[in-house]
């Protein structure tokens, strides 16, 4: 670590949560999936800066998959405020079907329509608290209507892009279970490292025993 990133980051732009000081992401991005589908990242700092029901749409989402009991430790879902302030502490992105700008977004569509257009969301906040707070987390949901297209790896991808323009140095997955077998193929193909293993750390649906899970590491210096 250099002399100018530690000088940035003694100042502890992310311990107290306003992120004030940190990288901003605004423009919107275009991106096209494998089928062809043209689709817009919305980067989003704070969850008035898109419409409430996409917001619904995703917090349909996220306890889609918490009912699951899969891939996330939460076994009770969450209600609007929860999301909220779960999902947009810090920064989200999300991708949408369509190719928007800031100016063209629809804010009168329904959560119904924007379930259909939404293809996959990811977050990114401090893993640890205070002077530990440069090292980062992200959360990752592809629409469960449309896995199995590539977006995952897009998320990831873009992840790994927009991660360090944020300011953070270093990405911690904490639990990435063994049984889910498309992330860690994919966390090993992007170049993370395997910096831990918790045995038996989960029960998880439809497994009749307990569940490891890998601690993923990536520094973004």
């Amino acid at each position: 670590m250099g002399d100018q990133t530690f000088e940035k980051l003694s100042s502890l732009p992310f311990a107290d949560g306003s992120f004030t000081h940190t990288g901003r992401i605004t423009a919107y991005e275009y991106q096209e999936l494998k089928n062809g589908t043209k689709c817009t990242y919305l980067p989003v700092h704070e969850s008035s800066q898109i419409p409430e029901n996409l917001v619904k749409a995703m917090n349909k989402e996220m306890n889609y998959v918490i009912d699951e009991g899969r891939t996330y430790p939460y076994y009770q879902t969450m209600n609007f405020d929860e999301f909220v302030k779960y999902w947009f502490y810090g920064f989200t992105a999300i991708l949408v079907e369509g190719e928007y700008t800031p100016e063209t977004l629809p804010w009168d569509i329904s959560e119904a329509e924007w379930s259909q257009r939404l293809s996959g969301m990811f977050y990114v906040k401090p893993n640890y608290i205070g002077r530990c707070s440069h090292v980062c987390n992200a959360g990752f949901v592809v629409n469960h209507e449309k896995r199995s297209q590539g977006i995952g790896r897009k998320l990831a991808e873009k992840y790994v892009e927009w991660g360090p323009r944020l300011g953070y140095t270093y990405s911690v997955f904490n639990l990435v279970f063994e049984t889910n077998v498309a992330s860690v193929r994919l966390w090993d193909q992007l170049g993370f490292d395997r910096i831990g293993y918790v045995p038996g750390v989960a029960v998880l649906n439809g497994e009749d025993h307990l569940v490891g899970a890998y601690i993923y590491g990536k520094s973004f210096l």
